[in-house]
């Protein structure tokens, strides 16, 4: 039996996108040659590997099964017959795309940026703002490395702890809550501002109060952490947030800090990316750098190196998206 290992590609492009149209767009090839391409498949394996359902087409039951497996050997077809060479980062000419949390990018991506620059000055750098949407982008490729406070549903999309941060309570410079103790009570009874791309009211910390026996009231929901900042330093609204991560950006306002009344969860920061880069030698070069520059934030200077080249395990998101 003669066998096209073209096949292979085509068939990991298809079971990636979905469509047959999308996968021509990946592969650079018109969709008719793409639908070639799925005829012969279909022919090979005896099996319709994607089939229509209304307006978009769905992976049978055994392309579920063969995804994970195709594209594994596709990575090693490429590997294998790739040529091995050492990064040269002073010749690297690319374009990477980093999507951050806004507060994120105002606390690291002066230092990624300048850092990129210094080792590799013919690197662009593109730092997007955070969307409404989760994993697309980076399962098309579109972004190379994105920022979260919780871990991937998704298992081709992987993740690094980066980071543990604390939450904090931030107010404008006489706020009446900078008058003496913060009791929980004194903190319920404030009006708060929540953080959400999404516009949601309510979050963990309401969780947090309900089982005190208490309630807030949440009078506005901003969608970036420096929206949030603002309107605290503009109004009594009281918010609550990440510390080292917007440190900065407080102290530029001149907002004061105080600790919760209540114990909070922490909150982590994980750095995501798909599993196509894992051994992509500039992208690992990148996310080592990124690694590098967050974890600066969250580690003294004295403090022991620690080996940088880890998966985490699911944790939970404490803060939600």
């Amino acid at each position: 039996m003669q066998l096209d290992l073209n096949l292979l590609t085509a068939l990991d492009a298809l079971l990636e996108e979905g469509s047959v149209a999308g996968a021509a767009a990946r592969l650079h090839v018109t969709s008719p040659a793409m639908s070639r391409s799925l005829g012969r498949i279909r022919k090979a394996t005896g099996d319709q590997i994607l089939v229509r359902t209304g307006r978009t087409m769905v992976p049978t039951t055994r392309a579920l099964a063969m995804r994970a497996e195709v594209h594994a050997l596709v990575q090693q077809a490429h590997q294998l017959l790739s040529a091995q060479q050492e990064l040269d980062l002073a010749a690297l000419d690319r374009v990477f795309t980093v999507r951050w949390h806004d507060a994120l990018t105002a606390a690291c991506g002066t230092a990624l940026i300048a850092a990129v620059h210094h080792q590799a000055p013919g690197v662009r750098l593109r730092l997007s703002a955070e969307p409404g949407t989760d994993d697309a982008e980076l399962r098309r490729g579109e972004v190379d490395l994105e920022s979260s406070s919780g871990t991937p549903a998704l298992p081709d999309i992987r993740h690094r702890l980066v980071g543990t941060d604390r939450l904090v309570v931030a107010v404008r410079p006489g706020h009446p809550l900078t008058e003496g103790p913060l009791s929980l009570e004194r903190y319920a009874a404030a009006e708060h501002l929540t953080i959400s791309r999404r516009g949601r009211l309510r979050d963990p910390i309401d969780d947090a109060l309900t089982a005190h026996g208490l309630e807030r009231r949440v009078a506005a929901a901003g969608p970036t952490a420096a929206f949030a900042l603002q309107l605290a330093l503009d109004t009594d609204l009281v918010v609550t947030l990440p510390d080292t991560v917007t440190r900065t950006a407080r102290d530029q306002l001149g907002l004061v800090a105080l600790p919760p009344p209540l114990p909070l969860p922490d909150v982590p920061l994980y750095l995501l990316w798909h599993q196509r880069y894992d051994n992509d030698r500039a992208h690992t070069w990148l996310r080592d750098l990124a690694t590098e520059t967050v974890r600066a934030l969250f580690t003294p200077p004295d403090a022991p190196d620690h080996d940088r080249d880890f998966l985490i395990e699911p944790a939970p998101n404490p803060l939600g998206p």
